[in-house]
């Protein structure tokens, strides 16, 4: 009987795909197939193939229609679970609790921004900064030119930014610039004395079941605003669908519509000196609201660096996550508009079993290359090496490893802490650890309250000489890797870190014990 029910459902699933579908998974989004939303998947099949093709660097996408996931996707190593960083579509978050806050009645948009920060003032008040408002900073017309950058060296952000010269008239002048919203988070943390992650916990995480948030604080113990927020793909498309409702979850108004359409809606245009012709499929010119930008289409989103996106199509009852590592973010956004504007109907299609079971089965096997081959050069040896470093400008003293059973075991001492980590031979083995990954190296970002970083490892053998060893921080999607070369007395020990971190390559001296 038992074996007769198994066989049972497994033809349901497999004849009836879009009933077996519609059940809601641990993040609490239900899930329905391509077909039952009037999208097919054969379409959602070629948007894969075409971001592999482009070398996009796809870490995951969600696609919601008629609010239920019908596609996602994680590229491994990255996975469902995994918290990622999104970069400036920290904003839009920003953006929700701003108004939250005048649902609330806390704050308007035309409050002057000095009148929060007496103590703050430079001992010239010009009337620029006079006229500075709320609404400046959510449009990125603060008046700054260049935007200014602070790092933990200057201390007090707020009142390094209030001394910061404004060159334009607020409002007149469209500048893109984090520390705006920096500004917003601090004054966000001063009317409702907690921090914007506190103060959406439960007006606007706990409702959507978005849980275990982390934000990097300044040194002043603000929210950074502009970027620093780390979450799950899922919770990205939350907060897509949400807007995409108009601030309503599941039948209970979270959020004022009247905000959501003022949000959403462009008060400046980022590029007015574009000629009609080149602003008409140029996504990054359609205008831009409270920390939200209007696409082609009649969509709008919320974009992050190396292309972390919120997309909300309104017209295709459609959202769309993506996080990645992208060389090309208009390549991103041009791909979506292609392969499933398209493929949208005003209809149900009918079962395409082969299609969905095609689908099914390249996002089962979806992964990044890994950075070393599986190598069998020792595969029948134990080695264990002890490191010795000189002195040296990571304040590394000591370095061991160990490379058995296709798995390498290093730790690695420095000044204050000792570190372990574990990695696979040709594959990615999932890790935790404490160590600041190269991202935090940067003076601008905050590690307090982050740590324990996932992360991970995966090594292989150059020669008999050489071990290479990668440590992927999975969250800010930074690496370093460790080339270890010896003679059997003396070793050089190179470590290699993300290039678009900026951070040079460090050769270290080391002796075998």
């Amino acid at each position: 009987m038992k074996t007769c029910l198994i066989s049972i459902l497994l033809g349901i699933q497999l004849l009836c795909p879009s009933v077996w579908a519609k059940n809601i998974k641990a993040d609490g989004l239900q899930r329905s197939t391509p077909e039952a939303e009037g999208i097919s998947s054969s379409a959602i099949l070629q948007y894969i193939d075409a971001v592999e093709k482009k070398n996009l660097g796809m870490h995951s996408f969600m696609l919601l229609r008629h609010g239920k996931v019908i596609a996602e996707g994680w590229w491994k190593p990255y996975q469902p679970e995994l918290r990622h960083i999104v970069h400036s579509v920290s904003k839009m978050f920003v953006s929700t609790a701003v108004g939250f806050a005048i649902d609330e009645k806390l704050m308007t948009l035309d409050d002057k921004v000095m009148c929060f920060f007496p103590e703050y003032l430079p001992d010239t008040i010009t009337p620029y900064l006079e006229q500075l408002t709320i609404r400046h900073l959510l449009t990125m017309s603060a008046g700054n030119e260049p935007a200014p950058v602070f790092t933990s060296a200057d201390g007090n952000w707020v009142k390094a930014f209030l001394a910061t010269p404004l060159v334009n008239k607020p409002g007149s002048k469209f500048v893109y610039s984090s520390y705006a919203t920096y500004m917003v988070s601090a004054i966000l943390q001063r009317v409702t004395g907690q921090t914007v992650r506190d103060y959406l916990r439960p007006r606007l995480f706990e409702p959507l079941g978005i849980y275990a948030v982390l934000w990097e604080e300044s040194p002043a113990g603000i929210n950074c605003g502009g970027w620093g927020l780390r979450l799950k793909t899922s919770d990205l498309a939350k907060l897509g669908q949400l807007y995409l409702q108009r601030g309503k979850w599941q039948g209970k108004q979270l959020l004022s519509a009247s905000w959501i359409e003022e949000a959403t809606t462009s008060h400046i245009s980022p590029q007015p000196d574009l000629s009609p012709d080149k602003c008409t499929a140029n996504d990054w010119a359609q205008g831009y609201g409270y920390y939200i930008w209007r696409c082609c289409n009649n969509a709008f989103r919320a974009d992050g660096s190396s292309g972390q996106y919120i997309i909300v199509m309104p017209d295709q009852d459609m959202v769309m996550a993506i996080t990645s590592e992208s060389p090309d973010m208009k390549e991103e956004l041009d791909l979506v508009w292609k392969y499933f504007l398209p493929a949208v109907k005003d209809k149900k299609l009918p079962n395409d079993k082969d299609a969905y079971n095609a689908l099914m089965s390249k996002m089962a096997t979806l992964s990044l290359p890994v950075p070393f081959d599986k190598t069998t050069l020792l595969d029948d040896k134990t080695v264990v090496r002890h490191y010795s470093v000189e002195p040296n400008e990571l304040h590394i003293n000591h370095i061991s490893v160990k490379v058995a059973n296709d798995k390498c075991f290093m730790t690695l001492v420095t000044d204050d802490a000792s570190h372990e980590f574990v990695c696979g031979n040709g594959q990615w083995v999932y890790d935790k650890t404490e160590r600041k990954s190269p991202y935090f190296v940067s003076l601008r970002h905050n590690s307090s309250g982050l740590s324990p970083f996932d992360i991970a490892g995966c090594f292989a053998w150059k020669n008999k000489n050489v071990l290479q060893i990668r440590l992927l921080y999975l969250e800010d999607n930074t690496f370093e890797t460790f080339s270890i070369s010896d003679d059997g007395e003396d070793a050089t020990v190179t470590l290699y870190r993300t290039s678009d971190t900026k951070l040079p390559d460090v050769r270290m001296k080391a002796h075998i014990e």
